[in-house]
C-alpha cells in the first residue's frame, strides 16, 4: 500500500511542479529507487514517465506541424479520394482560401494553405496541421453561394491556426504516458513490468493520433472556438460572417439525410448556431455578395 501511495504521489508531483516534469518527478523517482522505498523498476518507470511528459508538452516547430499534416493528409486521401473531375472548382476553392488566409491572424504557414475536393457523399471537411483543407463533394454542392464556401474554409482554417490537431496529439501523448506509467507501477508491484509499453509510446506515429481525432472529432469547445475565429476571418476578408450561420442551418437541415461525416465528428449544428449567433453582433460588414454571384455560378 505504501508503494502504491508513493507511485500516486509521483504522478501528483507532475501537476505541482514549478519547473519541468522531470524536476517534479524524475529526481523524486530516482531518489526513491536508490533509497529502496520503491522497486527500481517502478523508479525507472517514473523517470521514463517524466521524460515522456516533458516531450508531450513540447511545442512542434512549423516544419514538424507541416510534415505531421502531410502524413495525416495521406491517410485522409486513402479513405476519401480527391475528386479529379473538378479542377475548375478546386482552383476556385483555393482562390477563396487564399483570400481568407491573407486576412487571417496567421497569414503564412510553413508551406502555404491548400484546398482539395474529396469524392465523397458525406457532408464533411477536414484540416491538417500542414495547411491542407479537404472539403467533400457533397458539402461543396450544398453551398448556396461563395460566402457559404468561405465560411466552411474559414472554420477549417481556424482549426489549423488554433493548432487544434497539434494540441490533440499532445493531450493524447499525456494520456498514454499516464496509462503506461500506471501499468508499469502495477507490474512492478506484482513482480512484472510494462516498461516496454512505456518505452514504445512515443515511437508510434503521431499521425495515428490525428486520424483518431478526425474519426471522433474535435471537442465541443474547440469547435466553438473555430466558429468564433471563423467569424473574424470572414469579416476581415469582406465576406458576410452570417454565412457561417447559413452553413450551420444547411447542416442542421441535411443531418437526417447524410449519416456519418459531420454528424459523428461535430457538435449538433443547432448548438453551434446558438454559439455563433451570440458573437455575430461584434461584426459589421457591407453586403457585397452580389459581386460574387457570377463567379460562383461559373464555378458550378
Amino acid at each position: 500500500m505504501k508503494k502504491l501511495l508513493i507511485a500516486a504521489g509521483l504522478i501528483a508531483a507532475v501537476f505541482t511542479a514549478c519547473h519541468s516534469v522531470s524536476d517534479a518527478i524524475g529526481v523524486t523517482a530516482e531518489g526513491a529507487g536508490d533509497a529502496g522505498i520503491i522497486s527500481q523498476d517502478l523508479a525507472n518507470a517514473g523517470i521514463r514517465f517524466s521524460e515522456d511528459m516533458d516531450r508531450a508538452q513540447e511545442d512542434f516547430t512549423p516544419e514538424q506541424e507541416y510534415y505531421i499534416g502531410r502524413a495525416v493528409g495521406t491517410q485522409i486521401l486513402a479513405k476519401y479520394p480527391v475528386d479529379t473531375s473538378r479542377p475548375e472548382q478546386t482552383a476556385y476553392l483555393n482562390t477563396i482560401l487564399q483570400a481568407l488566409a491573407v486576412n487571417s491572424p496567421n497569414q503564412n504557414t510553413y508551406n502555404g494553405y491548400y484546398a482539395a475536393i474529396l469524392d465523397s457523399d458525406e457532408i464533411n471537411a477536414f484540416a491538417t496541421s500542414g495547411g491542407h483543407i479537404f472539403v467533400s463533394r457533397a458539402l461543396f454542392d450544398s453551398a448556396p453561394n461563395e460566402d457559404a464556401l468561405a465560411a466552411v474554409l474559414a472554420h477549417e482554417l481556424a482549426h489549423i491556426q488554433l493548432q487544434h490537431s497539434v494540441k490533440a496529439i499532445q493531450a493524447d501523448r499525456k494520456a498514454q504516458a499516464i496509462r503506461a506509467f500506471a501499468a508499469s507501477g502495477t507490474g512492478a508491484l506484482t513482480g512484472g513490468t510494462a516498461l516496454e509499453e512505456l518505452t514504445n509510446i512515443f515511437d508510434r506515429s503521431v499521425s495515428d493520433a490525428v486520424i483518431t481525432l478526425i474519426d471522433r472529432g474535435y471537442s465541443r469547445d474547440q469547435e466553438y472556438d473555430a466558429d468564433t475565429s471563423a467569424l473574424g476571418i470572414l469579416a476581415a476578408a469582406g465576406y458576410d460572417p452570417a454565412s457561417l450561420l447559413d452553413v450551420l442551418r444547411i447542416l442542421d437541415r441535411e443531418q437526417p439525410n447524410h449519416p456519418g461525416g459531420f454528424n459523428e465528428t461535430h457538435p449538433a449544428p443547432r448548438d453551434r448556431l446558438n454559439n455563433a449567433n451570440r458573437r455575430l453582433g461584434a461584426y459589421s460588414v457591407p453586403d457585397t455578395r452580389a459581386f460574387r454571384r457570377s463567379r460562383f455560378s461559373a464555378a458550378q
